[in-house]
């Protein structure tokens, strides 16, 4: 085989690996950030041991620190049948991780004056007029309710104190609230149709509010909540690999989602609707599928304030609005235990870290971050100016702990603390 087929052959390749290629390209030396490269060869032996063990079938995790790259590791497989190795653009289902980046559209229509943080949300859907409280928060007796004290307002909604609750929740699954099947007006009709946990304002809950959100973005921007998102967020960061159904050429990056039964990973369903079908529920929730690289993309934007690549995604003053606690005196603490009880909720829809203490994993005061229920998570920390970005697929997500444990060892590479 001559060396002119090999050099071709080489340049072919670069071509149809762009992710690989522009990774090469990006990764900048740990040290030149202050952290320790053998350290984060540890966290990288260490994922892998989740994935030996079976907790995990494969992953991949970023850790950028003051704009520059300087970890990403694709480990393990996409699929145990198949064998496919885990690719660096693999998507993944983000569930939660979806909230961000439908608060973060909420917040551009915000500074462009479209309506009032404290604006209640009867204003622009009507179905919310007359919407009543349980009497006993635990029941599912739509019948036993009281009036409401207070409306609803948007940033109710931005901090999961609006008090309608989660998609799991007994009273929602007796009553059909939320379901692939239907449409986003259907289900913001059901939500206003049965009654309130508590009246608003007056308790974290966390639920379904961003999908709600996703019809406001609606009515405030006149288009639909797909394409407001795609132009005004998505297309701006370049994450051209947050979808809410991945189909043709997509569908072969999709990771499959696990779950352990008797010790050993099997292929799981949580939903009853393919993430391969566009589905009728375009969910501001739970419902987008991702990448790690468009995660960095989004999170550097978070930690800059707003700014992309010279590009104003949102304003400064407005992204500040992602690193405080937007939850009401009387509704805090947010929870009792773990870290929950050290957590607030801020109008970007992120955790915000108060006291670190109260976490099982090494965190930063005035660090945001959120999770998936499939076993995704990332950290903004603007003290130590460091993203971490860590996806795999399975549910239960625990995975052995793989997140937490990893969080802790790229702490320990961080040898330069701000």
């Amino acid at each position: 085989m001559n060396k002119n087929f090999l050099s071709k052959f080489f340049l072919l390749s670069l071509l149809f690996c762009p992710a690989i290629f522009v990774r090469a390209q990006e990764l900048a030396q740990p040290e030149s950030v202050g952290m320790s490269s053998a350290a984060l060869a540890q966290a990288t032996a260490r994922l892998q041991k989740h994935i030996d063990d079976g907790e995990i079938s494969g992953v991949v995790a970023a850790v950028a620190r003051d704009g520059k790259l300087v970890y990403f590791e694709s480990l393990g497989q996409m699929n145990l049948l198949s064998r496919k190795p885990m690719q660096d653009d693999a998507l993944f289902r983000i569930y939660s991780m979806t909230r961000e980046i439908t608060s973060a559209a909420v917040l551009k229509l915000y500074e462009q004056g479209k309506f009032k943080l404290d604006d209640p949300i009867k204003m622009y859907l009507t179905e919310f007029e007359q919407q009543r409280v349980l009497l006993d928060s635990s029941s599912t007796d739509s019948s036993q309710t009281k009036a409401r004290s207070g409306d609803i307002t948007v940033a109710n909604l931005l901090t999961h104190t609006s008090g309608l609750g989660s998609r799991s929740s007994a009273l929602y699954r007796a009553n059909n609230v939320r379901d692939k099947n239907i449409t986003l007006d259907q289900m913001v009709s059901n939500a206003a149709r049965v009654p309130l946990f508590q009246d608003p304002g007056t308790q974290f809950r966390y639920g379904i509010h961003a999908t709600i959100l996703g019809k406001l973005i609606e009515v405030w921007s006149g288009q639909a909540f797909e394409d407001y998102l795609q132009e005004n967020i998505l297309d701006p960061l370049e994450m051209n690999s947050t979808m809410f159904w991945a189909e043709g050429a997509d569908a072969e990056r999709l990771a499959e989602l696990y779950r352990p039964i008797d010790g050993k990973l099997q292929p799981y369903k949580i939903e009853s609707v393919p993430w391969t079908t566009r589905p009728k529920l375009i969910e501001g929730g739970v419902g987008l599928l991702s990448t790690v690289p468009d995660f960095l993309n989004f999170s550097q934007m978070v930690l800059d304030r707003g700014s992309f690549k010279g590009k104003t995604i949102l304003k400064p003053e407005t992204a500040a609005l992602m690193y405080q606690n937007g939850v009401p005196d009387q509704a805090m603490p947010i929870g009792d235990r773990g870290y929950w009880l050290g957590s607030a909720w801020t109008l970007g829809g992120f955790n915000l870290v108060l006291d670190p203490s109260a976490y099982s994993f090494p965190v930063s005061e005035g660090t945001i971050w959120w999770d998936g229920s499939a076993a995704t998570r990332y950290f903004i920390d603007p003290k130590q100016s460091t993203i971490i970005v860590i996806m795999a697929q399975v549910s239960p997500s625990s995975g052995g702990g793989f997140r937490e444990i990893f969080s802790e060892m790229v702490d320990k590479a961080i040898v330069e603390r701000r």
